[in-house]
């Protein structure tokens, strides 16, 4: 018998899957399922993100795609365990979830907060067409609403920010159990099987064949749930039982390699996994292991990670400007300005490895081939294309939304702004000296050999 006639009230809620792509640790979704008697779960590929960028390129390339598909899948097969389904939608956010408000007669849409202004867009927009939006901020480590400070009263550093959280004894904040019942699908809405954004049987990284020696940081696998919540769960679980976390602060700086550096980044960045998960992970390690400054260090990164969400909080669109929020330009951008032709053409030979650089060159290779490069790396080629190639520190970003499997608005943005000295650094920017780099972290010429930069 429907349930209309038992006399319940029905209510239809739509949960709005954005980077939270996990059913552990998600207190959005938790609380949709206590609240709604019909739960919609949605993902959106937004047509934005197969768009050309005003720098010339596209905003989000296949390793993304191939990543974010096998986590949609592994996704859709904990929801389907759980007698429910994921609804998967092609086109513009906004009006494909009003359009589909409509046909299943729901008045709300609960998600993920995302602080950044191109996603809070969205939002703003859903909330003029009369779609009631329900936000949980839930992407930290720390507990924001717990936090020793405003957000408006933000330190400008982050160790004085680091400070006052040790200072304050604030911890990460407990792991929420996964939901055990999912409100079913209303009964009007017909669902037809999804076409993945990337055929994942079609899909190869096939590098090797330009670079058959290649040493790359991020191990590609083809299982259909890789970027999952299940793999990312596995993934923490591999970490720490391999004591690896005991060695991070020493190894965290190498190029390449699976077991230099944590790798959690990937999954954290869409959601499979939540930072909060791992921290939960490295406690009962050093429980059992003992406490050093490597597993501190752990910590220490996801702080920054934290921080970096907090300047959003903070600044907000003044993020994505070209001037960030330094008070004053750095003279080393002031003096080096160049015409656009020469940045455009600068910029092409940074994006295709083709600077003559040959560490930049290799691990502009890299990340083009792979999806991924180390953190080392990452702040190497960074800094050559603001300090050496003079070009606008927004079209490196961009191009690292472009390509990274780990892409992460809040600390994409913060790195970037650090780097140029436009943000949080209070040295005023971070110069690399590529010599330098290349004889403390390639002596050898492996690493670069390996990319075809002998």
């Amino acid at each position: 018998m429907p349930d209309v006639d038992k006399g319940i009230k029905l209510k239809t809620i739509i949960y709005w899957f954005r980077n939270d792509l996990r059913i552990l640790d998600n207190p959005g979704f938790s609380q949709t399922c206590l609240q709604a008697t019909h739960v919609v779960p949605v993902y959106v590929h937004d047509i934005n993100l197969s768009e050309i960028t005003q720098w010339g390129f596209i905003r989000q390339t296949k390793h993304r795609q191939h990543f974010l598909s096998t986590a949609l899948s592994g996704l859709s097969e904990l929801l389907r365990q759980k007698s429910s389904h994921l609804i998967e939608l092609y086109g513009n956010s906004t009006k494909e979830l009003i359009a589909l408000a409509r046909k299943v007669g729901a008045t709300e849409i609960h998600c993920e907060k995302i602080i950044a202004p191109e996603e809070q867009a969205i939002v703003n927009q859903l909330v003029a067409h009369g779609i009631q939006v329900v936000e949980t901020w839930q992407s930290s480590m720390l507990d924001f609403d717990k936090l020793p400070f405003e957000f408006e009263n933000l330190a400008d550093t982050f160790t004085s920010f680091r400070n006052q959280i040790e200072n304050k004894g604030n911890v990460a904040r407990p792991v929420q159990q996964a939901v055990s019942l999912i409100p079913p699908l209303p009964r009007t809405l017909s669902v037809t099987p999804q076409l993945s954004v990337i055929d994942l049987t079609t899909y190869s990284p096939d590098f090797f064949k330009e670079y058959p020696h290649a040493i790359t940081s991020f191990p590609y696998h083809l299982e259909e749930y890789f970027g999952s919540e299940k793999a990312g769960c596995q993934h923490i679980k591999n970490y720490f039982s391999k004591n690896l976390a005991h060695s991070y602060k020493e190894t965290r700086d190498q190029l390449s390699g699976t077991d230099y550096s944590t790798k959690f980044s990937p999954w954290l960045a869409i959601g499979s996994i939540s930072a909060a998960m791992i921290i939960e992970s490295l406690r009962e390690y050093e429980s059992k292991n003992g406490a050093t400054k490597s597993t501190y260090w752990i910590w220490f990164e996801l702080l920054w990670r934290d921080y970096f969400r907090l300047l959003h909080f903070k600044y907000g669109k003044k993020l994505y400007i070209k001037n960030g929020i330094a008070r004053d330009i750095p003279q080393t951008l002031r003096l080096s300005g160049k015409g656009l032709s020469i940045q455009a053409e600068n910029l092409k030979k940074w994006c295709d490895g083709m600077t003559g650089q040959s560490l930049v060159d290799a691990a502009m290779h890299e990340l083009k081939a792979t999806g991924y490069l180390s953190n080392r790396l990452r702040q190497v080629v960074a800094s050559y294309l603001i300090y050496d190639l003079n070009v606008d520190w927004r079209a490196g970003a961009a191009w690292f939304e472009s390509q990274l499997v780990d892409y992460d608005v809040y600390s994409n943005q913060g790195n970037w702004l650090y780097i140029a000295g436009l943000g949080s650094d209070p040295r005023g920017g971070r110069r690399f000296n590529v010599q330098k780099q290349t004889h403390d972290h390639d002596p050898q010429g492996y690493y670069r050999a390996s990319w075809g930069c002998a």
